[in-house]
């Protein structure tokens, strides 16, 4: 399972630029929780652009593995989300939406365009939006509200899964200091989904 990932930007990305990526391991450790035994994979990507040698993006994805769940495994409470913002935006998600983010990222998982599947075999009531997704919508957030500004770092948090079958809301505030931005995602009970800061230059 995706559970979240960072991101430091050190220079711009253009479009026409060559991109090349590098990825590595960075990092293993087994974890025991509730549900059993937990294995955190965090994989580094560095990015460059143009045959250049430095890097002009770096990103820490966080991968969890874990046995499949047992009608006998505790799920944690649920956090309820900050009850107002600075912005708001509401989302539906739908089929053809989850479909083409997961042809944009080349993500196979039937989980987010199978509903036969993820409904009958998974055992979810709707199709899972992509985390990435909710961060992808939570950074345009940002750019609708503050457009003139840069972001240097870019951290998020899977909290709590997401379905189609409901509407969605992303939300933001920022900093007194206006150096960083809060944003999160919030469920139609009202519940956190996902937690970020935007770190501004």
């Amino acid at each position: 399972m995706w559970a979240g990932s960072d991101f430091e930007f050190h220079s711009p990305l253009l479009i026409g630029d060559t991109l090349e990526r590098t990825s590595t391991i960075a990092d293993v450790k087994e974890k025991s929780g509730r549900t059993g035994s937990l294995i955190f994979v965090k994989v580094r990507h560095e990015i460059r652009r143009n045959g250049e040698s430095a890097v002009a993006l770096t990103e820490h994805h966080n991968i969890v593995y874990r046995a499949a769940p047992s009608p006998d495994d505790v799920t944690p409470p649920p956090q309820l989300a900050p009850a107002t913002s600075a912005w708001s935006r509401a989302i539906k998600a739908d089929d053809v939406l989850l479909f083409r983010y997961s042809a944009l990222t080349f993500n196979g998982h039937r989980i987010h365009y199978d509903r036969k599947y993820v409904t009958e075999v998974e055992g979810y009531p709707g199709l899972i939006v992509h985390g990435p997704l909710i961060a992808t919508l939570l950074m345009d957030l940002l750019r609708r509200q503050m457009p003139q500004v840069v972001v240097s770092a870019f951290e998020f948090k899977a909290v709590r899964p997401t379905f189609d079958i409901n509407p969605f809301s992303v939300h933001g505030e920022p900093s007194a200091d206006g150096k960083t931005v809060r944003l999160w995602g919030r469920d139609h009970e009202g519940y956190l989904t996902m937690d970020a800061t935007a770190t501004l230059a």
